[in-house]
């Protein structure tokens, strides 16, 4: 497989299985050709042509001829510039990496984070909250995101990929929806009753068996094992965490309990006084079912070899 073939079946996927529907998505597509049909001379200069085929500002080809064959790929959940140097170290080793896939993301794809959360209001409009307030509340997040992560260095680890001639690509968001999706359907194909029904399902998942048998367990944060689960949110896609006064008006939507990645101390203080059940997944065992249920779509009719780095490990489905 071709890496610009891999990159774009990556999209297509993420596309299928976005929370929003794949209709939605497409609308918002079409609404970014519009506008920059409409864009002056300098606006469509500065603009990246990849928006208007690719919804996820957080997933790019980074480095890379599009015409490279992927064989053997190096798969991270993080990508630094030690990742970047050991898929250059195994050449020693009779290794020849042809890409290194990251699921978070980097260069450019991380600067542009923040624009991904754009999709959560869709998300959460889905679960009853109504548009105007999703998006007037995740506006200032959105905003506090992006400031936050203006400063930073964000082309190390592909300027060390540029260097040694390695192709390099992250794939964030798709892999967030893959993961969205499966346990989304999963709570609702099972039915828990309760939160330690929830933990039982999740403990019933290979990625989050490797990673308790790690020490890093499933966890309920807020709540106790016999409150009733009741309607479950499952949030773990769109970029990073939303606004922090979303959580009364998904109280009020009819949502009881979340299961997120993860949640910042300010978040859960906010979800407790609302009387929202919360548990925890575990950021990197979610990503890695995410990750590795993307792979799975993509490698399918592929022999493509994974060598695991920077805590992903391949668990096959298919």
């Amino acid at each position: 497989m071709k890496l610009y073939d891999f990159y774009k079946k990556a999209i297509s996927i993420g596309i299928d299985n976005d929370p929003r529907g794949k209709d939605a998505v497409l609308s918002e597509l079409s609404l970014k050709k519009k506008n920059y049909e409409n864009m002056s001379p300098r606006e469509k200069e500065y603009f990246d042509l990849e928006h208007l085929e690719n919804p996820y500002p957080d997933t790019r080809i980074l480095y890379g001829d599009n015409d490279t064959d992927l064989k053997n790929i190096l798969v991270g959940i993080d990508i630094d510039s030690s990742e970047v140097l050991l898929a250059d170290y195994l050449k020693n080793k009779n290794i020849m990496i042809d890409a290194i896939i990251s699921h978070h993301p980097s260069g450019k794809a991380f600067a542009n984070l923040h624009a991904v959360m754009y999709m959560q209001a869709d998300i959460l409009y889905k679960f009853g909250v109504p548009i105007n307030i999703a998006e007037g509340l995740m506006e200032s997040r959105i905003k506090e995101i992006e400031r936050r992560i203006a400063p930073i260095n964000h082309s190390k680890a592909v300027d060390v990929a540029r260097l040694l001639r390695i192709p390099f690509i992250c794939l964030h968001t798709p892999s967030d929806n893959m993961v969205a999706n499966y346990l989304q359907k999963t709570f609702q194909d099972q039915k828990p009753i309760t939160l330690d029904d929830i933990i039982d399902i999740l403990l019933s998942i290979e990625e989050y068996k490797q990673s308790s048998k790690n020490g890093s367990c499933p966890k309920i944060l807020i709540g106790n094992k016999n409150r009733k689960a009741g309607k479950i949110f499952v949030d773990m896609t769109g970029g990073t965490e939303g606004s922090k006064e979303i959580f009364n008006s998904l109280s009020l939507s009819g949502v009881n309990t979340i299961v997120a990645m993860h949640l910042s101390e300010e978040h859960r203080t906010e979800a407790e006084k609302n009387h929202l059940n919360v548990i925890i997944a575990g950021h990197i065992a979610s990503d890695n079912l995410g990750l590795n249920l993307l792979l799975d779509e993509l490698t399918i009719d592929e022999q493509i070899i994974v060598y695991e780095c920077s805590g992903f490990r391949r668990v096959k489905r298919k």
